[in-house]
């Protein structure tokens, strides 16, 4: 009875530390609401608002300047660099292992595995909002990409 116990003890953990490389990916992954993105602008930008408004919203903007008519723009320009690593173990030693068995050498060659991921990429936003001359939004654009 002991060893069976030990035995599904062994496989529930062996087959907890078999991920695929998507699901180590998500576990690393942040998808906070709060940072700046398209659909956040998208949502909460409009024509007529104040500059304090758009502050709440956006925060600080990076760039303040004027048009050629002395109107405030403000620009918005964010760079981000996501990475990610997981790995998991497991294999036939730890199977080998929950019988009371041993693995000479730490398992290198004892048939245990592991698996992994890894992944860099870069995204930008960079989101302009103009203003008239009452201090209203006037019109905004954005741009996004993801490499």
């Amino acid at each position: 009875m002991r060893k069976l116990r030990s035995l599904a003890i062994a496989l529930t953990a062996l087959t907890a530390a078999c991920m695929t490389a998507p699901q180590h990916r998500a576990a690393v992954t942040d998808d906070s609401q709060d940072r700046l993105s398209v659909g956040k602008v998208q949502k909460e930008i409009r024509v007529g608002m104040t500059g304090a408004e758009v502050a709440q919203i956006l925060g600080s903007p990076n760039i303040v300047t004027t048009d050629e008519e002395r109107r405030e723009v403000w620009i918005y320009d964010k760079i981000a660099t996501d990475q990610a690593y997981s790995t998991s173990s497991g294999g036939i030693a730890a199977l080998i292992l929950a019988w009371g068995g041993s693995v000479a050498g730490g398992g290198g060659a004892g048939g245990s595995a592991s698996a992994g991921a890894a992944s860099v990429s870069q995204r930008t936003l960079t989101v302009i909002i103009k203003f008239d001359k009452a201090a209203k939004v006037r019109d905004f654009a954005y741009h996004t990409s993801r490499f």
